[in-house]
């Protein structure tokens, strides 16, 4: 192949419901070109068409997954092509447990494209048994259970995109209840168990961190005061140098038993307390605040 501009083409495939689209826009805002559901044997085309002289794609993103039927099969192929012909390329692999994708389908109510009749749990397995080769051959794998999309986003400009143009640091403060497993890949994470228990009292349990009522019973000896008085410090600190150091996104786990009121309520209070700082942009996800009480 002539020598031409193109710097970088990134492969992204995986499981369907995993993020692929959400990896796509994230490449795209960065001014890569983005192809979605691209069989692999027009991947190859597209590669001589950037490779051409005159050219002026230099990144380049595709998103190729089993949407292609039987031409997704020749995409192990294609890449070892693109690996013996000198092709500058990396291969992302999104994954995530059966619970998150199944879960997933049914919060889209779409169709699994290998079970459009069957079951979306048939059309998971079945996905499984394609991609296992592929995965191996991945050069990065990413696993977006417990992701919200904006922190997929994050996580993947951090680790894939590291030369764009530094901005704020973006926080993201996460409250969640250990009692249905621990938050996903948090960079700082404070268990909060120790203060008072507002599940306990009848008139609060079904209220959560965002009533005043529920506040002021976790505060009712101090305790939160107390816990603030030194964990703002800390914070004050440790954000200071992550901006320093160049970090782009931090996310902060606030865990309690069930993530409906004590970790709530401080993911509020401490939002509230940085978004006016002009060195950060604050983002809230609450994983558990809806579950039953």
């Amino acid at each position: 192949m002539e020598a031409s501009a193109l710097e970088d083409l990134v492969i992204i495939t995986g499981f369907s419901g995993a993020g692929k689209s959400t990896a796509m826009a994230a490449f795209e805002d960065e001014g890569y070109f983005c192809v979605d559901n691209l069989p692999s044997e027009m991947i190859r085309s597209l590669v001589d068409l950037f490779m051409h002289a005159g050219s002026k794609v230099a990144k380049a993103a595709v998103v190729s997954d089993v949407r292609g039927g039987s031409y997704f099969e020749g995409l192990a192929a294609m890449l070892d092509d693109l690996r013996a012909s000198g092709v500058r390329h990396r291969v992302v692999f999104l994954e995530a447990d059966e619970q998150t994708l199944l879960t997933r389908y049914k919060e889209t109510r779409r169709r699994h494209p290998l079970a459009p009749r069957g079951s979306v749990a048939e059309g998971i397995e079945r996905e499984r048994e394609l991609l296992g080769q592929l995965r191996r051959r991945a050069d990065v794998v990413i696993d977006t259970g417990g992701l919200t999309a904006a922190m997929l986003r994050r996580k993947l400009a951090d680790e894939l995109l590291p030369t764009r143009t530094p901005g704020r640091l973006v926080v993201t403060f996460q409250s969640f209840g250990f009692k249905y497993g621990p938050t996903r890949d948090p960079d700082l994470l404070f268990d909060v168990r120790f203060l008072p228990n507002p599940h306990y009292e009848q008139d609060l349990r079904p209220l959560t961190g965002d009533d005043e009522a529920v506040v002021a019973f976790i505060n009712r000896d101090g305790e939160l005061d107390a816990f603030y008085e030194r964990l703002h410090p800390l914070l004050d600190y440790l954000l200071a140098q992550y901006l320093a150091e160049g970090k782009a996104h931090l996310v902060v786990g606030i865990g309690c038993t069930g993530g409906r009121h004590r970790s709530v309520a401080i993911v509020e209070h401490l939002a509230d307390r940085y978004r006016a700082s002009r060195e950060y942009v604050i983002e809230v996800a609450h994983r558990d605040v809806t579950k039953p009480s």
